[in-house]
């Protein structure tokens, strides 16, 4: 495993991740989110900031992890659609569907957060995928198997 490029890529991840989160869910959602003031922190209620920051990190490390685990030896591309799409899916309908269920929210934000979801993740995982190169051993030894 190529332990550079995974964090590179979990880094990448993270800093789209965060960019996403504040155009999506911080600006085009957040007229939805405030009907929700008893749920949701105030818009501008940074007092969780890092924890937030961490949690990103974490999360696109976990799944850097598993993208090169999971590597079959195509373009970055073709891996980082084929990760996106499984990922997308698991977390996107996973988070906005249990958040939906769960949350005193109603049907306007539940599907907005599984659309938004499955959208960040399936870029994230494309993200990943463009950045994440396998290390030459690696590379060696999936030849021929």
């Amino acid at each position: 495993m190529n332990y550079a490029r995974l964090f590179l890529a979990a880094v990448a991840a993270t800093v789209f991740d965060a960019l996403y989160g504040f155009v999506v869910y911080g600006q085009a959602l957040s007229g939805v989110f405030s009907r929700y003031s008893a749920v949701y922190r105030a818009a501008d209620d940074m007092s969780h900031m890092p924890v937030l920051m961490a949690a990103i990190f974490v999360g696109t490390l976990a799944a850097a992890y598993i993208y090169a685990k999971g590597y079959e030896g195509g373009s970055g591309t073709t891996e980082g659609v084929r990760f996106g799409a499984a990922i997308g899916i698991f977390a996107g309908v996973y988070f906005g569907g249990v958040s939906w269920a769960v949350l005193r929210v109603g049907r306007d934000l539940g599907p907005l957060l599984i659309i938004a979801g499955v959208i960040e993740w399936f870029l994230v995982g494309l993200i990943i995928g463009l950045i994440y190169k396998p290390s030459a051993s690696d590379e060696k030894r999936s030849v021929g198997v």
